[in-house]
């Protein structure tokens, strides 16, 4: 799987939800590969999109087709300022990958200097993880070269998400979480959308 996370400020949050609803109805069928995609806004009206593909080539190839192009050069004027984006080869799937039924979505952005530790604290004990979390239906991890990771995680609820964050976790990963998180960023979406084939 690859993925693309796309991020920036935006206060036109109705005209940049219409626009990504016309590229799943007009656009989607057409792109090779494509997968799906997570969406929302933050209290800040930061957005985030984190869309999945296939494969890298595939992801390229959509971005190469002429009506890909002027559809992304309409969605970057719906945008207060800069966009990022960032391309992701290494991605990791916790439990099932998530869900188009998340009523809350987290994605956290941070940076790690051992990439294969935060890949095996995601993925070692899914079974204890989903037992100690019911609330979390799954998510994914997508680790950039340097390090930088953002990992996207599907709530059953926001409710339930903040119960379960009130739980004290085992002094094991209680540890690798400070690890793991240390200088990271999250970001709430609180009404999250999606996308799917």
């Amino acid at each position: 799987m690859f993925i693309q996370i796309i991020q920036g400020k935006c206060t036109r949050q109705q005209e940049l939800h219409e626009h990504l609803d016309t590229w799943r109805n007009e656009l989607g069928s057409g792109a090779p590969g494509w997968l799906g995609g997570t969406y929302g806004f933050t209290d800040d009206d930061m957005f985030m999109g984190i869309v999945r593909f296939d494969s890298r080539e595939s992801a390229m190839a959509n971005s190469g087709r002429p009506e890909q192009d002027a559809w992304a050069s309409r969605m970057m004027e719906l945008f207060d300022g800069p966009v990022e984006f960032h391309d992701c080869d290494d991605v990791t799937l916790l439990m099932d990958g998530g869900s188009d039924n998340a009523g809350f979505v987290q994605v956290i952005r941070g940076k790690v200097d051992d990439p294969e530790r935060l890949r095996t604290m995601m993925t070692s004990d899914t079974d204890s993880l989903h037992q100690m979390r019911p609330e979390i239906i799954g998510g994914t991890l997508a680790i950039e070269p340097d390090g930088t990771f953002t990992e996207t995680v599907a709530f059953t609820s926001e409710e339930a998400a903040r119960q379960g964050e009130s739980l004290e976790p085992p002094a094991e990963v209680q540890a690798d979480l400070q690890y793991a998180m240390a200088n990271a960023q999250f970001y709430d979406l609180h009404h999250p959308w999606f996308a799917s084939k």
